[in-house]
């Protein structure tokens, strides 16, 4: 079975043959071609176009992290599932509102309903009756996500949503462990260690929602949650949120929760902070772990990895495009 392949040292990556060879510091190994899925580089890294024209004949994407663990952008191989009938059907939905905000309401349900998972599980963990009447207020957003009659003012609910989740998120940590208290979402930079945890791993599921976007007909760039735009995949965002309370915020959960994180994890100045190298190597072994991780599909009745789940969410969105299958977002029944 095909998986992704992490590279977490500085070095020398080059074509031997029919295999990848990586030089480092402390020697070089052999990647199996055969065996990868998709390529994830976190450090410096030299590579050339034969190498990049050898990923593009076996169709994998390679995904590029730069200083500090932000990700840069992905090397995709040209097209191997091209549909222009899809394409063109694709467009059109996104045009059409009467088609597309219905789309995007039912891809902002299964994100919240993830999410309110999340909450209520939490909540009844760490037996916090505090946290009830934020909840209540999470509730009335979620709801007041039906009444939106236009893509701005759905995105607008959609934040209000987020920015008491991560509120919900401040309570527990006041409990659990303060040292990841949020204080607010800050992005660009991050300012403490939750903003900067969260930052690295939602940017994980974008790319791996990349990857399973390519292994099918649709188009990466033309989205219906968020507005499609110049120098970004903006379909990927809109899976994304489906399943970032599903993978991301599970991987941030568990990690925190088992107190596999401390300051060694982070560098903090000025103001700033970062998950450093030993930092972004534990969370992307936990983040690959997750994805591995298999549940039963209730529909497909068959044991299905999280990863896979993001790859069946295009199939569904493909058969709603094309008319044979209305569209129903994942949503977490356990």
């Amino acid at each position: 079975m095909k998986e992704p392949f992490y590279i977490t040292r500085s070095g020398l990556l080059r074509r031997q043959h029919d295999t990848v060879r990586f030089d480092h510091d402390q020697g070089h190994v052999y990647l199996p071609i055969e065996q990868m899925d998709a390529l994830y580089i976190f450090e410096p890294m030299d590579l050339n176009t034969a190498l990049l024209d050898f990923f593009s004949k076996h169709k994998i994407p390679v995904h590029f992290f730069g200083y500090q663990g932000k990700y840069i952008g992905s090397f995709t191989p040209r097209d191997a599932q091209l549909s222009g009938f899809l394409l063109v059907k694709q467009a059109l939905a996104v045009e059409d509102l009467s088609v597309r905000i219905p789309l995007a309401k039912e891809i902002m349900r299964g994100a919240q309903a993830n999410i309110l998972k999340n909450v209520r599980r939490l909540r009844r963990e760490n037996k916090l009756e505090l946290l009830d009447p934020l909840v209540e207020n999470l509730v009335q957003d979620m709801k007041n996500t039906e009444k939106s009659t236009s893509i701005p003012q759905l995105m607008g609910y959609e934040g209000n949503v987020r920015k008491k989740y991560y509120q919900i998120m401040d309570q527990i940590m006041v409990v659990k462990n303060k040292q990841f208290v949020m204080d607010g979402r800050v992005y660009h930079p991050p300012n403490n260690k939750m903003n900067s945890l969260i930052s690295f791993v939602n940017s994980l599921v974008y790319t791996t929602t990349i990857n399973q976007i390519y292994r099918t007909s649709l188009n990466p760039t033309l989205s219906f949650l968020h507005q499609p735009g110049e120098r970004r995949y903006s379909l990927a965002l809109d899976i994304s949120e489906v399943f970032k309370p599903v993978v991301a915020d599970k991987v941030i959960f568990r990690l925190i929760g088992l107190g596999m994180l401390n300051d060694s994890c982070f560098d903090e100045a000025m103001g700033l902070c970062y998950l450093n190298k030993k930092g972004r190597d534990l969370v992307v072994s936990e983040y690959n772990q997750r994805l591995k991780t298999t549940i039963h599909h209730r529909e497909l009745d068959q044991k299905s990895s999280y990863e896979r789940l993001i790859r069946l969410e295009c199939y569904k969105l493909v058969r709603h495009i094309l008319g044979e299958k209305i569209y129903s977002s994942f949503k977490m029944w356990w």
